[in-house]
C-alpha cells in the first residue's frame, strides 16, 4: 500500500498542486481556481491537507 492509495484523486494531481504550493508560493485559493480551469475541481481545503501531508518538510 502506498502512501496515495485510498485517495479520491490520482497521485499526480496530488503532486502538481503540492508542487505548485511549494515551489511559486501560490495561495490554496489561488491554486484551487488554476486546477478549476484545467479541469480538475478541488477545494482549497482539500490542497492544504495534501501540502500537510506530502510537501517536504524543511530540516
Amino acid at each position: 500500500m502506498g502512501i496515495f492509495s485510498g485517495r479520491q484523486f490520482p497521485r499526480e494531481i496530488i503532486l502538481w498542486a503540492v508542487r505548485w504550493y511549494c515551489r511559486y508560493g501560490v495561495s490554496y485559493r489561488d491554486l484551487e481556481e488554476m486546477m478549476t480551469e484545467r479541469g480538475v475541481p478541488v477545494d482549497h481545503t482539500t490542497i492544504y491537507r495534501w501540502v500537510q501531508k506530502y510537501a517536504p518538510q524543511a530540516g
